[in-house]
């Protein structure tokens, strides 16, 4: 068996050897994606005290566990980000990494006012919701938009790699890709979610509620990294609700204020104001199973 596994060892070393670009060897060490799926629970513990956590909070200890939890993620994070900052310089500068971790830090009480306004539009524009708690324990998007709001600040201060790693680790979870790039304003829902994808330069109004399926995706990826930093993703402007399964594509798309996109849509231009989109079915034939092929008769809707 010891002879087996020396081989094999060896077989692995050599493929080491050609198999440039999936090694890290000898170069900086990366942002760890362990680490970082820690600190991503530990955040929505600060984001929603009490509801990430396996005992309760009482009021008379929230300032000492809160304080707690923030200074524990402030000492693992700046690792992180001292990682993540080497890969444009060797060294971490300690001050521009301590400077980049409290900004972000700081950024969290506005992250909660927008995930404040998020909930509320799940519970306004979701009967079977029964209220908020059931909302923040048990809808997927709630994780997915808390954790990339929160990437989106580290993203905005251009913190390497780090703010995409988070999305993926909360859309691993969830099944909702959301580009920490993408720009969304207050009151965003999310219903059901899953296979929702919203890329890099999207930009998302206020009030606008999808449904699961809906991508929101660049028109053609065949220029590659020549269109990096461009807008490639569309706009989404306030008050637009979009159904299951549509996709619209491209940078220079703008769905306007107020519309309605139905189910299964495929849109590649903009719309106007309160626009109303859907496909309308020829026909639709049901028929009764039970009578016999000659006997048949066809209800057209």
């Amino acid at each position: 068996m010891d002879k087996d596994l020396s081989k094999i060892t060896e077989q692995i070393l050599s493929s080491y050897k050609v198999g440039g670009g999936l090694n890290n060897i000898d170069g900086s060490n990366l942002p760890s994606k362990r680490a970082l799926a820690t600190i991503c629970e530990d955040l929505l513990q600060i984001v929603f005290p009490g509801f990430h956590d396996q005992e309760p909070i009482h009021s008379v200890h929230l300032r000492r566990v809160t304080s707690h939890r923030i200074y524990s993620i402030a000492d693992r994070l700046k690792g992180e980000v001292c990682k993540s900052l080497r890969l444009g310089e060797p060294t971490c500068p300690e001050a521009a990494a301590e400077r980049l971790l409290y900004q972000f830090l700081e950024s969290i009480p506005d992250v909660r006012e927008l995930l404040h306004t998020d909930v509320q539009a799940a519970f306004d524009g979701d009967p079977a919701a029964a209220n908020s708690d059931e909302i923040i324990v048990s809808y997927p998007f709630v994780e997915a938009i808390a954790i990339q709001r929160l990437a989106h600040v580290l993203y905005k201060l251009q913190t390497p790699l780090m703010p995409r790693m988070m999305t993926e680790w909360a859309h691993s979870r969830t099944g909702i890709d959301i580009h920490p790039g993408a720009e969304i304003g207050s009151h965003f829902f999310i219903d059901h979610g899953t296979g929702v994808v919203i890329g890099e330069t999207s930009v998302i109004g206020s009030h606008v509620k999808l449904y699961q399926g809906v991508s929101l995706i660049a028109r053609s990826l065949s220029g590659g990294q020549a269109l990096r930093g461009k807008k490639r993703h569309p706009t989404v402007e306030d008050d637009v609700t979009i159904y299951a399964g549509t996709t619209i594509m491209g940078g220079d798309t703008v769905i306007g204020r107020g519309s309605t996109i139905g189910a299964s849509v495929f849109l590649t231009h903009s719309l106007p104001p309160r626009s109303l989109v859907f496909y309308e079915e020829k026909s639709l034939k049901i028929l009764d199973k039970d009578r016999r092929e000659n006997q048949s008769t066809d209800w057209v809707i």
